[in-house]
């Protein structure tokens, strides 16, 4: 079975495709639950109405199918982003 850590450094594969950084160095993904069943992946979007959400979404699905060998349900939060939930907000300047 794999591990919260070896999900989220997979979930790193993830980019958003405006910004070009990662969903995990964006703090995008708040939790990782693979004790339920199917796993699930509680995230955000860098804005409510993001055009990008089915994409992210669906390759957040197809990387936990990879690394768990289960489908995954994703849950996008409605709770706002900010770069503060970064782990570099410095990434930013390359945007």
């Amino acid at each position: 079975m794999a591990t919260e850590a070896e999900v989220r450094t997979a979930l790193e594969e993830v980019v958003d495709p405006e910004i070009h950084i990662s969903i995990i160095d964006l703090g995008l993904v708040r939790e990782v639950d693979l004790v339920s069943d199917p796993p699930v992946v509680r995230m955000l979007l860098t804005t409510p109405f993001c055009p990008y959400a089915p994409q992210i979404v669906q390759e957040v699905k197809d990387v936990m199918k990879r690394v768990t060998g289960k489908d995954a349900e994703v849950d996008v939060l409605p709770d706002p982003w900010s770069p503060e939930m970064m782990s570099d907000p410095g990434l930013l300047g390359r945007w």
